[in-house]
């Protein structure tokens, strides 16, 4: 993971000498070619020399000015956390970088409610037109079909999203055909490469009766192994019906959400996008939204398999994987957290910070770099780790003052899994501790064994990983100063009309 730094006191005032070193040359070639007969330049055309010099030196001024003092956190604000983290703990305390991440997190990080609520809504109104076009109140006899809800999942809904409300993920559940039983069979997480939730497969026996009067079915979305007495449900063929099924209902109700944003469905990388792009501002600030729709099926107990399936060879196993998803279980496991977390709680703020800290470090790094360091310290993994932390850690330890304690302690956490080459899910019986009372997994995946998310990478890229979040937290001031904006300032400072009117 080779780092580019940029040091940019060095570089500007360097490009300035070298401007002026330029137009003083350019200015005795002209002063040579205007010159009279006597050698001797007119008054004018030493007073215009004079003011150029002038100017020069003053853009120069305030661009070396500039560049020496911190554009996030001021002059004042760098000088004190370089001298905290030069000098012994005991005399400077944590109270500098405190005010680096509280400076770091209203201006980059935190979200606008009203901004994301409007965005939420946005979202919510239109995929429930979608899905409700699609439901079928009955189970067909040989298709499937939309159950007619969703589930909202990931940071959006979760409140710990990072930047700007621009991303949702909603699982649409489907109905299976009529009279067809499916029978789940979990995998190990070997089968599922580096990084991967416990794989599982849906078999129907060859010989049952739904499987001889439905060929068609079968013949589109099973697949077969050699020698196998089962066929099982193919993630692909599942998405590739989704796709159709999403275009065909989006056609029915498009022309009346068309007069607010314009709106198109792609399918790329397994993943079935609607991107809005409002019109006007019915969307705060002129947000350009994206929504991933994941088709999944019940398994019960608030678990979903989703037709998420990573490369495989067309008809292997590893191409007939479903991955296990759990977000009722992690509904109510945020929601207890919540009730027990003091009112001055900054258990999210703690894992919003380390994200942001995520994607500053990853701005850093050349391409592949950056892959491999999203791909290691994936959100997922992240938060289970803060998860993993919230059960060990007593709730008046997550009082506001104590930040910088608690994000030290999530990367401790993360780093003692790199080097244990073990980051675990709570709900795939980890060891993090007790879990509330309404945990309560299908029968089938009790017997699975522990789920490790960074199963089968190289060791040597998880040192790595480690050894850069050290570097990161060491050097954060250097990266807030140097990284990227989370998000389009102009479009921050827009008002929405909406506030206007009320």
């Amino acid at each position: 993971m080779t780092v580019y730094t940029l040091n940019l006191r060095v570089f500007w005032p360097l490009v300035f000498c070298i401007l002026l070193a330029t137009l003083c040359f350019h200015q005795i070639l002209h002063r040579g070619h205007d010159s009279g007969p006597d050698g001797c330049d007119t008054r004018s055309h030493a007073l215009l020399s004079l003011v150029k010099l002038i100017l020069a030196f003053g853009f120069g001024y305030l661009l070396i000015k500039r560049c020496s003092s911190s554009p996030r956190t001021g002059r004042r604000e760098e000088r004190k956390l370089q001298e905290s983290l030069a000098g012994p703990p005991a005399a400077h305390p944590n109270a500098a970088r405190k005010e680096l991440l509280d400076t770091y997190y209203e201006k980059q990080v935190r979200l606008s409610p009203h901004v994301l609520g409007h965005s939420k809504a946005h979202v919510a109104k239109l995929v429930s037109e979608l899905v409700r076009a699609g439901r079928a109140d009955i189970p067909p006899e040989s298709s499937l079909a939309f159950r007619g809800d969703y589930i909202q999942i990931g940071s959006a809904y979760e409140e710990h999203k990072v930047g700007s409300p621009d991303c949702f993920d909603l699982l649409v559940p489907l109905r299976l055909p009529r009279g067809l039983k499916l029978e789940p069979r979990c995998h190990l997480t070997g089968d599922c490469g580096p990084g991967g939730l416990a794989g599982c497969s849906l078999e129907a026996p060859r010989k049952s009766d739904w499987v001889r009067h439905h060929r068609a079915f079968v013949d589109g979305f099973f697949g077969e192994l050699g020698g196998s007495e089962f066929y099982r449900l193919r993630p692909p063929q599942v998405l590739r019906w989704f796709y159709s099924n999403v275009q065909r209902c989006l056609s029915a109700i498009r022309y009346p959400f068309e007069q607010r944003c314009y709106i198109t469905l792609s399918l790329a990388e397994d993943r079935v996008l609607l991107h809005l792009n409002p019109r006007s501002d019915y969307v705060c600030c002129h947000i350009s939204m994206g929504v991933r729709l994941i088709p999944a099926l019940h398994l019960g107990d608030g678990a979903y398999l989703v037709a998420q399936p990573k490369s495989g060879v067309p008809g292997s196993l590893h191409e007939m994987l479903w991955n296990v998803y759990f977000p009722k279980h992690e509904q109510k496991f945020l929601g207890w957290v919540k009730g027990r977390m003091p009112a001055s709680s900054c258990h999210l703020k703690c894992l919003q910070l380390l994200k942001a800290m995520r994607e500053l470090s990853g701005q850093m790094m050349d391409v592949k770099g950056a892959t491999q360091w999203r791909t290691v310290l994936s959100s997922y993994a992240i938060k289970m780790a803060w998860m993993q932390l919230l059960l060990c850690t007593p709730p008046e330890a997550w009082e506001e003052c104590h930040l910088v304690e608690r994000v030290e302690d999530l990367l401790r956490t993360l780093r003692d899994g790199l080097h244990k080459r073990q980051i675990g899910h709570i709900f795939m019986r980890g060891d993090a501790g007790p879990l509330p009372d309404f945990h309560c997994l299908p029968k089938f995946l009790k017997e699975v064994p522990p789920t490790n998310l960074i199963a089968g990478f190289d060791p040597a890229d998880l040192d790595l990983v480690s050894a850069r979040l050290a570097y990161s937290w060491v050097h954060l001031h250097r990266l807030i100063r140097l990284g990227r904006p989370q998000r389009d300032s102009a479009a921050r400072a827009m008002r929405c009309k909406h506030l206007d009117s009320t």
